[in-house]
């Protein structure tokens, strides 16, 4: 069987993709993740997918390649990781009891072929106090992640709802990667019920939450 290879070293992505019950390896590509002047979110993700995908495939062109990118984006203004305390309080507060999109491009490379898919999920933060969102800020947690929060962080919970697919927010929309896999390669039949029904009830939701509450 073809080996397939995630272009990422993130943690949440190799979780993620464990659910989908394939074997796979991961590296980094230490891809070079500026922004260009006037891109919008959705452009970029896309644009970053493709450079990771490119960069894994120069290094095993045999492989088939697997490259996300995911941003959040707020008042059409793309929310990064924080440089240091003041700015993920600055993302918290702007972010708090708000709605805001987030976008992950998502890249299959398999030889010569390449299929690039944008994946969009609307989050609605819930109102959180200055006392949790500072807790949250000490614990370290948001200084890795886009927008400073992570959806599924069983202390600090700062989300009220996610509509479409909730393992989007966390950097990998593993419903329309599955779709995508099964075009190169024999898939088995998913333990996923949302992966018949894309961004639709996510069922990784219940799951994630369960296993950080343990």
């Amino acid at each position: 069987m073809q080996k397939i290879l995630l272009a990422s070293a993130s943690p949440r992505r190799r979780e993620l993709l464990k659910w989908l019950d394939i074997e796979f390896e991961s590296i980094s590509t230490n891809t070079d993740e500026a922004r260009v002047a006037n891109e919008s979110a959705p452009v970029m993700v896309e644009r970053l997918s493709r450079l990771k995908a490119l960069a894994a495939h120069q290094q095993f062109p045999d492989a088939l390649i697997v490259a996300a990118d995911t941003d959040v984006e707020l008042d059409g203004n793309i929310l990064g990781k924080p440089r240091d305390a003041d700015d993920a309080r600055a993302m918290l507060n702007a972010l708090r009891n708000r709605a805001h999109n987030v976008f992950t491009g998502l890249t299959l490379a398999d030889n010569d072929a390449r299929e690039t898919e944008l994946v969009h999920s609307r989050v609605l933060m819930r109102d959180y106090s200055d006392a949790e969102m500072d807790a949250y800020i000490a614990s370290g947690d948001p200084f890795d992640k886009a927008a400073g929060y992570a959806v599924q962080h069983e202390g600090f919970r700062p989300v009220a709802r996610v509509e479409g697919c909730f393992a989007n927010v966390m950097g990998l929309p593993l419903c329309r990667l599955y779709h995508a896999l099964a075009r190169h390669v024999e898939m088995a039949e998913p333990k996923l019920e949302c992966i018949l029904h894309p961004e639709e009830n996510c069922s990784v939701e219940r799951l994630i939450l369960e296993n950080e509450a343990k």
